[in-house]
């Protein structure tokens, strides 16, 4: 496909969705005392919308090997999400999503494990930078104590889910699944667990404010359309400019979002551990996709698979 400046619009987009998404994810919860399980579960139906719009402009890919890793991809993004939104009843969102933007270094190790990957001299100081992140982020806290509490925890199991989630989309493109397939499969594993979310709560609850499921509706909308505002980003820019720009960006955006509203500031630690998980982590992504664009030569036109991807689903 040609590539068109197109691009920079969905990325602004995908910016701005996410942005918001994560800033306000957390809000029926801490307002109105909804079930983090249930917005797992109003999640797993916004993706539907999404996923049908861009089955109308691709074929969905039946081949058992573009369904097997469509699954591999969908359980495990669909599980971070499960898991992260029981973060964000714990914690904060300005700490919560930069440690999850530290994903693709995960995504490097296990190249390197699996596919013999080098890591290269920014890779190596990228995953430094965010390793730091991690160890700053265990000794603050939103209310500027010592001690993180369990959000951390849950926010480093996402991380993990998801960067494990990019290297099958990595693998999944070395066959060509389209995006359509891998988008649909991450819609019907997320719906897959939605079952898990409501016996973990213990049925649906009841009582509960209309403001809590509408609110949540509005912000996992965003969280869905965001995904796919990521894959028209890439259908049409190149994955080494696009990458580091929405890998960075949406999270600042949810940290500034989050600062201004809830008005509540992180420690010193707190600053200097988001500053390193964004820059690391886009060091990271910037390099990696840099490296397979050389790669795959000058007249080529595949793109590896973007590490945020992940981050929706």
């Amino acid at each position: 496909m040609k590539k068109t400046h197109s691009w920079m619009l969905y990325a602004g987009l995908l910016i701005l969705f996410w942005g918001v998404w994560g800033a306000f994810s957390s809000t029926p919860v801490t307002r109105y005392g909804y079930p983090d399980e249930m917005i797992y579960v109003i999640w797993s139906f916004t993706m539907i919308i999404p996923a049908a719009f861009i089955l109308m402009r691709q074929k969905f890919d039946p081949r058992p090997a573009a369904t097997g890793y469509g699954l591999l991809i969908g359980f495990t993004g669909a599980g971070g999400q499960l898991v992260l939104f029981k973060a964000l009843a714990l914690g904060p969102e300005y700490l919560i999503f930069p440690i999850i933007s530290i994903s693709p270094a995960i995504t490097v190790l296990m190249a390197i494990g699996f596919l013999r990957e080098r890591l290269t001299k920014l890779s190596v100081i990228g995953l430094v930078a965010v390793m730091i992140a991690l160890v700053l982020f265990s000794v603050t806290s939103s209310n500027g104590e010592t001690g993180s509490g369990p959000w951390l925890l849950l926010a480093v199991l996402v991380c993990v889910a998801w960067g494990i989630q990019a290297f099958f989309m990595r693998k999944a493109a070395t066959i060509a699944v389209n995006e359509a397939t891998t988008f649909t499969w991450m819609a019907v594993t997320g719906l897959a667990l939605a079952p898990v979310a409501i016996w973990m709560m213990g049925g649906l609850p009841a009582g509960a404010p209309w403001q809590a499921p509408a609110l949540t509706g509005a912000t996992q909308i965003l969280n869905a359309i965001g995904a796919l505002f990521l894959v028209m980003a890439l259908t049409r820019g190149k994955a080494s400019v696009v990458a580091p720009i929405t890998n960075a960006l949406a999270p600042s955006l949810t940290v500034v979002i989050s600062l201004l509203v809830y008005q509540t500031l992180p420690t010193v630690y707190g600053v200097i551990a988001i500053i390193l998980a964004l820059g690391g982590s886009t060091l990271m992504v910037y390099n990696d996709e840099k490296r397979g664009e050389a790669d795959s030569g000058p007249s080529s036109e595949a793109e590896p698979a973007h590490p945020r991807m992940a981050h929706p689903t």
